[in-house]
């Protein structure tokens, strides 16, 4: 079941197909924009010619598409960092917050490092948080990990995760760099920063995110392959290939879409474990769309189902978490 909001942004199906029509305002307001008459068509053929430009303009620079529709960040830029505060009043683990850049922004993280009384480097994880979460509201599970021996950075998203599809649709359109591009290489950046500190083992870094951080966090596991693996939670894909490509109007719109459906990169993150926690009455994501997405990846890999309506982390998510991070760092 792909997400019917993107499906009508990027389609021209019949609105009876939609499921609660009413509330996707913004993708009906799309779908009025792409009904094709003369004005619409001719511009649409200038966009489609800058977007092909702008898109080929940006192959040789700091990021391009594949020739599979998939998003590559070939280099990163040197990293840069600073740390703002350190607290080390608990006895289990340290918390320093720190700024960090990612394409001249400024990206706000807290780092949490467990004490230990070995000298040998520890396993971190990047958390990213789901739209609307800050850094502060999810550094419970930050603790959660620490006391499993595993440090963390999590950060606060760009926007807070908030996503404009018709801004990032233009952008893409006509070369610029996409907001949920940026949002994936945040993430990849914020990698950098653990692997930058003493006490982290630079061969064991893995991903974590939650809603639209776990497609994030996916996506970015398989750009990067030096990832150890990826832990996906109350998220799942688009399902964009079950998107006839014959009703689709705005062909660059629709690469955009493929382009950030975390459902076309699993078979990138094997031979790297996948690993998804889901409830089963999710609240905001449906059970059966995290069932698509976790059918579609390759082994190995690891589903649980948790008896909750809770979208995002619960308690009943702890053991699965424990078991999937030993499994990615053994």
């Amino acid at each position: 079941m792909f997400d019917t909001e993107i499906f009508f942004y990027f389609s021209t199906v019949p609105l009876a197909m939609a499921k609660n029509r009413s509330k996707n305002k913004d993708a009906l307001k799309m779908k009025r924009i792409l009904k094709s008459n003369n004005i619409v068509l001719v511009i649409g053929i200038l966009l489609i010619l800058s977007g092909l430009f702008g898109i080929m303009f940006n192959q040789d620079e700091t990021w391009s598409v594949t020739e599979d529709g998939l998003l590559s960040y070939p280099e990163r830029d040197a990293i840069q960092y600073s740390v703002i505060d350190i607290d080390d009043s608990n006895s289990n683990y340290t918390v320093s917050t720190i700024e960090y850049t990612s394409r001249s922004r400024t990206v706000p993280s807290l780092l949490t490092i467990p004490r230990t009384t070995t000298e040998s480097q520890i396993p971190a994880i990047v958390v990213l948080p789901g739209a609307g979460v800050t850094k502060e509201n999810e550094h419970g599970l930050s603790v959660i990990l620490a006391d499993m021996g595993y440090a963390s950075i999590i950060i606060d998203q760009r926007d807070l995760g908030a996503i404009d599809l018709e801004s990032d649709v233009e952008m893409f359109k006509t070369g610029v760099e996409p907001v949920q591009y940026l949002m994936v290489y945040d993430a990849l950046k914020a990698s950098d920063v653990l692997r930058d500190q003493p006490e982290i083992d630079a061969s064991k870094i893995a991903m974590l995110g939650s809603s639209n951080g776990g497609r994030f966090a996916i996506i970015a596991t398989a750009i990067d392959e030096s990832f150890s693996g990826v832990v996906a939670i109350s998220t799942s894909g688009y399902d964009s290939s079950a998107i006839d490509p014959a009703q689709v109007t705005d062909k660059l719109a629709y690469e955009f879409f493929r382009s950030i459906d975390p459902d076309n990169y699993l078979t990138e993150i094997s031979p790297r474990p996948f690993v998804m926690l889901h409830s089963i009455n999710d609240s905001v994501i449906p059970y059966d769309s995290a069932q698509i997405t976790f059918e579609n990846a390759e082994e190995p890999k690891s589903f649980a189902a948790i008896d909750s309506t809770t979208h995002g982390y619960t308690g009943l998510m702890h053991p699965h978490i424990q078991e999937g991070l030993e499994m990615m760092f053994e």
